[in-house]
């Protein structure tokens, strides 16, 4: 369990620095991004809410996204990501994709810009 919240909270943080980086650059103000009590909210006006957030009973990490719906995360070991297990795609390829589609640019979550 102490594992679990290690890396999810890693990824939590991860998440929340890219995505505040990328509404820095976005500069709208129907989008907003904000994490409290291990629930993340990417709010993009119109575009619809993304909401993140840990599930320590099943050591997972639950997505809701306007897009693709609800999918639920269990970390990989072998690839040291969060994947989801019915297509086997990982937490932050999921996100780039949409964000990249919904925001027509170039969105990476992975790289936080300090």
């Amino acid at each position: 369990m102490e594992r679990y919240h290690m890396l999810s909270d890693a990824t939590m943080d991860g998440l929340l620095h890219a995505l505040e980086n990328l509404m820095d650059m976005l500069v709208n103000p129907a989008y907003e991004v904000e994490y409290h009590s291990g629930v993340l909210t990417l709010q993009l006006g119109d575009k619809g809410t993304y909401v993140i957030n840990k599930q320590p009973p099943n050591k997972q990490i639950w997505l809701s996204s306007p897009f693709s719906g609800p999918k639920r995360y269990d970390y990989n070991e072998q690839n040291s990501t969060w994947v989801y297990s019915r297509d086997g795609q990982s937490l932050p390829d999921l996100l780039n994709r949409e964000l990249s589609d919904v925001l027509q640019r170039s969105v990476d979550v992975t790289k936080v810009v300090e």
